[in-house]
Order: C-alpha cells, then structure tokens, then sequence
C-alpha cells in the first residue's frame, strides 16, 4: 500500500471566454473560482477574453508557461457555434490531451442537459505539466465539471490515481 499523502493547494488559473462578461457578472468564473477555493485550491489569475482563438491562445500559453500556475481552467466557448472556438484554440498549446475528462464530463452533464450534452466539446490534457480544461460556460456545467471531475483529479490524495500528482511544482 502506498504511503498516505497530504493534500496540496494547487494554483489555478480560471478564463472565462465569452466576451459579453465582465468581472461583475462572470458567473461561470465565479463558481469555479468558488469551488476551487473551497477545496483549498489558489487562484492564482482570473482573465476575461474575447472569443477569438488567437487571444485564448495567449492568454493559456503564457499561464502554461508561468511556473507558478499549475492549472489553467477555461470556461466558455466549448460549443458548435461560430465564435465556440476554446478547444480549437487550446488543443494546439497540449503535449497530450485526455479523452477521458470529456467523455466522463458529457456522462456527468447528460443528467442535468440529456442529449444536450452532445454539444458540449468539453476537453482537457497537459502542457509543460500544466493541465488545461475547457468547460462549458454555464454555471451548471462548470459545478458538474468541478465536482464531478475535477475535484477529485486535482488533488494528491484522490486514489486510485489523480492528474495532480503529474502536475509541476510551484
């Protein structure tokens, strides 16, 4: 049996997409910023950005590149419309990606969407061992995504395995 670990306050990043937000009225950022919190998580930088793929992009490699940022949470843009361009935007930045966390994701979302979650492109996976996800821009699914997946996932304790052991130090 593996010795017991402590748990490790990570520091997270949180960009909310859709540019018709603000600080005042970014919902979706807020909840996430919330639960992190909550779990014993730090922000460590919260952004709002227009949904073009060029200023997500980076906006996320600087964090990826930031030593001090270990999790970088989008929220917004995962969707089939025109401007819906984060996982576009984000995949190209990924040394791997995790199929998993948007299958488990659209599995966790059917319950309180049904067949609307076929519309979410939900993703996630590393880079420079950093993770990096994008959430759908409803509150809703940014609770389902936080304590369905994430929760869990990012911290050292969550056995059988969790993503936040791969993750840099700050």
């Amino acid at each position: 049996m593996p010795p017991s670990r402590e748990f490790t306050p990570l520091a997270i990043a949180v960009l909310t997409i859709p540019d018709t937000r603000r600080v005042d009225d970014d919902r979706s950022g807020q909840t996430l910023r919330e639960l992190a919190v909550a779990d014993g998580h730090h922000i460590a930088d919260h952004r709002i950005v227009t949904d073009d793929r060029y200023a997500i992009r980076a906006v996320v490699s600087a964090w990826i590149a930031e030593p001090a940022v270990q999790a970088v949470i989008c929220t917004g843009g995962t969707g089939f419309s025109e401007r819906d361009v984060t996982p576009e935007a984000i995949e190209v930045l990924l040394d791997r990606t995790i199929p998993g966390f948007g299958e488990r994701f659209r599995q966790l979302s059917a319950a309180s969407v049904g067949s609307s979650t076929l519309q979410s492109r939900a993703m996630a996976g590393i880079a420079n061992r950093t993770l990096v996800v994008a959430l759908p821009g409803s509150t809703g699914a940014c609770r389902d995504g936080w304590t369905g997946l994430l929760s869990e996932q990012l911290d050292v304790t969550h056995t059988p395995c969790n993503l936040a052991e791969g993750l840099r130090a700050r």
